[in-house]
């Protein structure tokens, strides 16, 4: 028997942790017409660090679509990328019945998307490697794992060094670098992160089990909490200012609670109306195109192929929230349509889609799972909030398209 493993659905998690349309926009809020190989003093968007697990070929495409916006949002500064690679998904084990088998694999660290999207984008974004193996206790420097898998730990903090404005880290996987970071250079950290937006754990208000047993049997209950349990919790008692944005609750990570981000898009037939490259780019990942000249692949235009079933296929969304709230952006209904704008365009009386960070005092357990009261006192602590689910998902397979469409390579801009 052989089992077969999709990032959110977390059969028999235990045993593997254990190893370890046109016109909506205006031409002028298109995000990426601004030319990024400028000088970083005149940069005026907030510094980013953003840790993402991105394998290629993907392990989740959601990772490669969330690394556009990184690049592309004038609002945003992107200083490093940090790859949090796992060493169990790097090469899966065949015929084994209880660990992970993936015929799609093997696969390893994102460093193809890393470089097609600095090609693009005329960009030399410094990204390295993470540890690829857990955290052994809550105050693990990790200094003993191979140098290739300390340099993600030492760009964390020679970033955070380096930069003259308060940095804010993104967190979409374990937060396994960013804690040994915390644990070698704690003052640094301190001083120099504005927020970590994690996107992790499920929103348990009181530590309680879920109804799904399948998220009940790993730590936390939750995929990014499972990879490194030790390290999620590590962050969680940093008594960092700390964003927490849930994949998932008690009804598991494809819910539509208040409190957690997941919601999806039918499809992708909208990468087609892409800027010609970025299709190429999209094209590229939901393929698993394995070729030498992947820069050159970016222009001219590549056979759909293998993409057709991911672009025909639902896509799975988390990470959209953080994006809107590190950027600033809005969702707003103008015009009778949905769509996303700078925080400063949004108009008085204008319908504003929730998509906010409340106060709350939260704690951790040590399996991972969390419990959170909301509080009007000084805190360290948000979490995500949104109303109604369905809602805030119709109003984003509306928006998100139309933005992702307006998105210019540097020589499309």
């Amino acid at each position: 028997m052989t089992i077969r493993w999709s990032r959110r659905r977390f059969l028999n998690k235990s045993a593997l942790v254990a190893m370890t349309a046109p016109g909506l926009f205006d031409s002028k809020l298109t995000p990426c017409t601004r030319h990024p190989a400028i000088n970083q003093s005149e940069v005026s968007g907030t510094p980013v660090i953003d840790v993402t697990d991105l394998y290629h070929p993907f392990e989740d495409p959601g990772d490669n679509l969330d690394l556009i916006q990184a690049h592309c949002l004038p609002e945003v500064d992107l200083r490093a990328i940090i790859l949090d690679i796992t060493d169990a998904f790097r090469l899966p084990i065949a015929n084994d019945p209880v660990l992970w088998h993936d015929p799609n694999g093997p696969r390893e660290p994102g460093i193809i998307p890393v470089a097609q999207l600095n090609a693009l984008f005329s960009r030399n974004i410094p990204y390295a490697y993470g540890p690829f193996t857990a955290m052994r206790s809550l105050d693990d420097p990790m200094t003993d794992v191979p140098n290739l898998q300390q340099a993600g730990i030492e760009l964390i903090l020679k970033t955070l060094d380096e930069s003259k404005k308060p940095v804010e880290i993104v967190s979409f996987g374990s937060a396994r670098t960013i804690a040994a970071a915390f644990n070698r250079e704690p003052t640094l950290v301190r001083e120099k992160t504005r927020r970590i937006h994690v996107s992790a754990g499920a929103a348990t208000r009181n530590y309680e089990l879920g109804k799904s047993q399948e998220h009940n049997r790993i730590p936390g209950g939750e995929w990014n909490v499972a990879l490194d349990p030790l390290a999620f919790i590590r962050i969680m008692q940093s008594n960092l200012p700390i964003a927490l944005y849930p994949c998932a609750d008690v009804d598991g990570a494809f819910a539509y609670g208040n409190h957690n981000t997941y919601w999806n898009l039918p499809d992708l037939h909208f990468v087609r109306e892409m800027d010609p490259r970025l299709r190429n780019y999209v094209i590229f990942a939901l393929g698993r195109l394995l070729l030498a000249d992947f820069l050159r692949a970016l222009d001219g235009t590549l056979d759909e192929g293998d993409a057709q079933d991911r672009l025909n296929r639902v896509h799975h969304v988390w990470e959209t929230a953080i994006w809107l709230n590190v950027s600033g952006r809005k969702v707003v209904y103008r015009e009778n349509a949905w769509r996303i704008v700078s925080g400063e365009q949004v108009r008085d009386g204008e319908q504003v889609l929730k998509n906010d960070l409340r106060p709350c005092v939260l704690g951790v357990r040590e399996d991972g799972r969390i419990s959170y009261t909301f509080t009007q006192d000084k805190t360290n602590f948000l979490i995500f909030e949104r109303g109604d689910a369905h809602e805030y998902e119709q109003a984003l397979r509306q928006a998100l398209p139309e933005w992702w469409k307006s998105f210019r390579s540097v020589a499309n801009a």
